[in-house]
């Protein structure tokens, strides 16, 4: 090698000519690995004289005492989006109490996917809490081949297979919605988030629910996706006024985006909630500080990141069952609704 530098996973696909996922499969025993592939992977170990991290400190089955915190997103938003902060401060809380080191790991393109690769296939982490889930993501899939034990924040669809926390979702925009409609609203529109996400087709599905209870159809005109941000919440609520100017409510279904909503509504000069009444989700810091404070359904996001940092713990240590767990929510009121 030069420099006499120690060979990696990467180096060893690269001569084996696999992808890294290959060689982690191999590493780990894996059966999802074709006969051919296993023998070239194991010729270019023998080859270049592989040494994984794990094994080079005694067992393969070593723990390090760290987990990673698995975020998909950019720092950007990661600092700017309240529900990541908060999540951050329930994960760290909880395994404080078992003296586990935290990583966080942003994944924003194929060199740091590559990066998380490795760090699984060589076990220098002991499991991975995961954030931001999408219905095609296939960071979860590819952990669950490898054997690492995983936490998902929220889950792919409603058969998710791996552990699991999310909050009740579709049963908070329920709430929301039925409070806008006890206030007299009849044309109620909806913010989503990304619609290839569960956690914003759940708070749809609460929406049409509580819609479907009172024995009303609502208009698809009166559904525009965002995608949990301020700028996203602004463009929706223009596009859902030029569509229907006389809705006289919307349910977004993050703060953020509400916020978004609150300032397009006062550039149109609507009033709030004279004119349009608007409901957020998460009761997020932002909440008690938007001009009129924000009614909103609280999440309760710290427990969120606890609860999955001590089922992580459990699978890891005791070699626990996996858990799903939905977290209830919470309706509070203030005055833009």
């Amino acid at each position: 090698m030069p420099g006499n530098r120690r060979p990696t996973i990467k180096t060893v696909a690269a001569r084996a000519g696999v992808g890294r996922t290959t060689v982690s499969r191999v590493v780990n025993g894996s059966d999802l690995v074709s006969a051919d592939a296993r023998a070239r992977v194991l010729a270019a170990i023998k080859e270049l004289n592989y040494v994984p991290n794990s094994v080079a400190r005694g067992l393969v089955t070593s723990r390090t005492n760290a987990v990673a915190l698995v975020i998909p997103e950019s720092e950007s938003r990661l600092g700017s989006e309240p529900f990541f902060a908060a999540l951050i401060r329930g994960v760290s809380a909880a395994l404080a109490e078992s003296r586990t080191q935290l990583q966080l790991m942003l994944v924003r393109d194929q060199a740091e996917r590559d990066q998380l690769t490795e760090s699984v296939a060589t076990r220098r982490v002991d499991g991975v809490l995961l954030v931001s889930v999408h219905t095609d993501d296939r960071l979860p899939g590819m952990l669950e081949e490898l054997g690492l034990p995983t936490v998902l924040a929220g889950r792919r669809g409603a058969d998710e297979q791996l552990s699991y926390v999310e909050s009740d979702n579709a049963g908070g925009a329920a709430a929301a919605v039925r409070h806008l409609l006890g206030r007299g609203r009849t044309r109620i529109a909806t913010i989503t988030g990304p619609l290839d996400m569960d956690v914003a087709r759940s708070r749809l599905a609460g929406w049409r629910a509580a819609h479907q209870e009172a024995g009303l159809s609502p208009s698809e005109l009166l559904i525009e996706e965002g995608d949990f941000t301020e700028e996203s919440g602004g463009r929706a609520m223009r596009s859902l006024l030029e569509r229907i100017p006389d809705l006289d409510a919307v349910f977004a279904a993050s703060d953020l985006m509400a916020v978004g909503a609150l300032a397009e509504l006062r550039r149109q000069k609507r009033r709030i909630p004279d004119d349009v009444a608007v409901v957020g989700f998460e009761d997020s810091i932002l909440a008690r500080h938007t001009n009129p404070p924000l009614t909103t359904v609280r999440q309760p996001v710290e427990e969120v990141g606890r609860t999955m940092a001590r089922i992580l713990t459990d699978i890891t240590l005791h070699d626990a069952d996996r858990q799903h767990m939905t977290l209830p929510t919470e309706l509070v009121v203030r005055e833009s609704s």
